[in-house]
């Protein structure tokens, strides 16, 4: 397996996404800490987890409270003996308005969010990394030279998060520890059923996507497991597009 005694935390993990990879991970070895805010989804996922064979532990942290994170991660290393993979993947709270239109409370909630969390994460993970000589920090969201009207902070936020991604990979590289960011142009399967124009929005994302088709849920575990794992040992600073062709990269 990929991931066979890997050591994994995942904040979001309640999520659509979140979930998927948790249950990635887990199904190709790693023993996986389940991190988000709401109880019941972290522990809804870990019961998916443990009845397919897999090993899962829940904690209810705010990824962006510095106490609660750093506790949770050391706490994670001192029973789990190490600590392997770290992978964000909570959502930003942006609210998607035309820049003309947003207020700066609004405009800033999502960079905010996004930097505090990121570094939050990634920082509390860092030491525990370098002192194994070896790690793996995954982001989810990327970024292109591409954008479209109407998105508020949430396009300014994917762009700080892959400056973040630069810049964390750069001084964590001399220790072993690689960055790597994930991105996908969309996932239907997050937008629930009854959801206010999710036929129209599902419909653009196809229409995008050179493949003819976007990518799944199961399509982000299972990249976010392969770049995690020793396999691609070699890959740091960089950015995955399985966007299916909808990002084009330069």
């Amino acid at each position: 397996m990929l991931l066979e005694n890997k050591v994994a935390v995942v904040y979001g993990a309640g999520g659509r996404i979140g979930s998927a990879v948790a249950r990635a991970f887990a199904r190709e070895g790693a023993r996986v800490f389940l991190a988000g805010r709401t109880q019941f989804a972290l522990d809804e996922v870990a019961d998916l987890i443990r009845s397919a064979g897999g090993a899962a532990e829940t904690e209810r942290v705010d990824a962006l409270d510095e106490g609660e994170v750093r506790a949770f991660v050391d706490g994670v290393a001192e029973r789990a003996g190490r600590l392997d993979i770290s992978f964000n993947l909570i959502s930003y709270g942006d609210v998607q308005k035309p820049l003309t239109d947003i207020s700066v409370d609004d405009f800033t909630q999502p960079v905010t969010t996004a930097m505090r969390s990121q570094f939050l994460t990634t920082s509390a993970a860092a030491p525990h990394m370098i002192r194994s000589g070896s790690g793996v920090i995954l982001a989810f969201g990327g970024s292109s030279t591409d954008t479209l009207p109407g998105l508020g902070g949430f396009k300014v936020a994917l762009d700080a998060v892959e400056g973040l991604r630069r810049q964390w990979a750069c001084e964590l590289g001399q220790h072993g520890v690689r960055f790597v960011t994930l991105k996908t142009g969309g996932v239907p399967e997050t937008l629930p059923e009854g959801f206010a124009g999710r036929e129209e929005i599902v419909a653009s994302l196809e229409a995008a996507a050179l493949l003819n088709r976007t990518a799944t849920l199961a399509d982000v575990g299972d990249v976010a497991a392969f770049v995690a794992s020793d396999r691609a040992r070699t890959m740091t600073g960089a950015t995955v597009n399985i966007s299916c062709g909808a990002i084009m990269d330069y």
